[in-house]
């Protein structure tokens, strides 16, 4: 469909499951060399199909993130657009949010998403070449949820990473755009319906029940509803597109 992707080398972190792992498929689909970095993969820049490379990453990490963005560029070439699916939560009201909590989510959320995003920035403009910097923030990013301070502060501080990166970005021919995914169904989202329901007494079939209730569209969304959009947002069908944060939500977030 988008033949544009077929040249594309993608990396994509926490591309080893979740989301992620439906944007990597999504790419290779296309005809797209794929870099997989996820904390579960194997030491090291391993190729594990013809156009599929996977390798070890903590985007919290700045160094490691570094050595691991230049070995992707020894190895397999430029890399032409980032997509930052890692990520974490943990659950709590404010009052009982931990430092270690809000750590941890802003480590990975936020920074790790920036520290990825910097580097292949970097490295296009250093090349004189344009490029597509994709963020999975949420809609976590736009609105309040109980029991998730954290973690929505996270997402808030990607908002505003996509806006200025994009901004500044702009003139270098490098878009910037945001992905707000509502309810998807994800290994993630079960243990946070498990977590969440018992700070509220619920179980996490209720939870899963109220979640659908929520969503206009009626259902909860698919990692392949989040991934179509990512191949939208690395298309030419998206070259005037720039700072935005689209939502992915079945309705449930309209702004």
């Amino acid at each position: 469909m988008f033949d544009e992707l077929h040249s594309r080398i993608v990396f994509v972190t926490g591309g080893n499951s979740g989301i992620g792992a439906g944007i990597v498929d999504a790419f290779l689909a296309e005809g797209a060399t794929v870099v997989c970095a996820d904390l579960s993969v194997p030491e090291g820049l391993q190729q594990s199909g013809e156009r599929h490379w996977s390798v070890r990453l903590d985007v919290s990490d700045e160094a490691a993130v570094e050595g691991v963005l230049d070995a992707v560029s020894e190895a397999v070439g430029t890399i032409d657009i980032a997509v930052t699916a890692a990520g974490t939560s943990t659950m709590g009201f404010a009052t009982e949010t931990t430092g270690a909590d809000w750590d941890r989510n802003l480590d990975v959320n936020a920074k790790g998403s920036f520290l990825v995003a910097r580097g292949v920035a970097s490295r296009l403009i250093a090349e004189s070449r344009t490029g597509r910097i994709i963020f999975i923030s949420s809609q976590a990013g736009k609105n309040g949820y109980r029991g998730m301070t954290a973690y929505v502060a996270s997402k808030h501080a990607v908002m505003g990473v996509t806006k200025t990166m994009a901004t500044e970005l702009a003139p270098r021919g490098i878009t910037v755009n945001a992905i707000c995914p509502g309810i998807i169904e994800t290994p993630m989202k079960h243990r946070e319906r498990v977590e969440g329901g018992a700070l509220r007494g619920m179980t996490a079939e209720e939870v899963a029940a109220e979640d659908r209730s929520q969503v206009p569209l009626g259902r909860t969304g698919t990692t392949e509803d989040v991934a179509g959009v990512a191949l939208f947002l690395a298309s030419d069908l998206a070259n005037y597109m720039t700072g935005q944060g689209l939502n992915v939500t079945g309705g449930m977030t309209m702004h």
